[in-house]
């Protein structure tokens, strides 16, 4: 099985669940790669740096780039089904969203880097959303997040699938039946 077909990405907006659901899948026994945003966001934070989205956002979304294409490359180390909390395009959506350019190296990235074509996106659900440390943005923040991760996704030839608004527990068998 080439790795793109094995790679499947959860993405959304901020605030609809998906890293939940990652975390339940997990649980579950498959593999799974952490979201980038949230991790460079605390190392930021720890070390004092400015690579922040409130801060410094086209060096938060480089920091990104790297993590996601380090996660791409280690995932090939692992068997069988391999699930990312948000992928490269989630980049472009991002850049795209806080109006700034996309570089051609994320582009390229974006091309080169692959997943499986069938994509899991959580759509915007306002009766769960809630800020934290790390999750400043409003729910229409999200709101305008989830649309660019649409764009970006297919865009790039991606099928999206959508997460149905429904506990964990039913997301889990939604997403295990999709992927076989």
């Amino acid at each position: 099985m080439q790795d793109q077909s094995r790679f499947f990405v959860v993405t959304g907006g901020p605030g609809s669940g998906k890293s939940t659901l990652i975390e339940a899948l997990k649980a579950c026994g498959l593999r799974t790669m952490p979201e980038a945003g949230r991790a460079v966001i605390q190392d930021q934070v720890t070390i004092g740096g400015s690579a922040l989205p409130w801060d410094d956002r086209l060096g938060f979304a480089e920091l990104m780039l790297g993590w996601e294409l380090r996660s791409h490359r280690e995932a090939r180390d692992h068997v069988g089904v391999v699930l990312f909390d948000r992928g490269i395009p989630d980049l472009l959506g991002y850049l795209t969203l806080c109006g700034l350019p996309v570089p051609p190296h994320v582009q390229q990235a974006a091309h080169t880097f692959r997943y499986n074509r069938r994509v899991f996106i959580a759509p915007p659900w306002p009766e769960i959303f809630g800020q934290d440390a790390e999750r400043k943005q409003s729910p229409e923040e999200a709101q305008a997040t989830y649309k660019a991760m649409v764009d970006a996704y297919t865009g790039y030839g991606y099928e999206l699938i959508h997460l149905p608004k429904s506990p964990v527990e039913d997301r889990v068998r939604f997403v295990l039946a999709e992927l076989g």
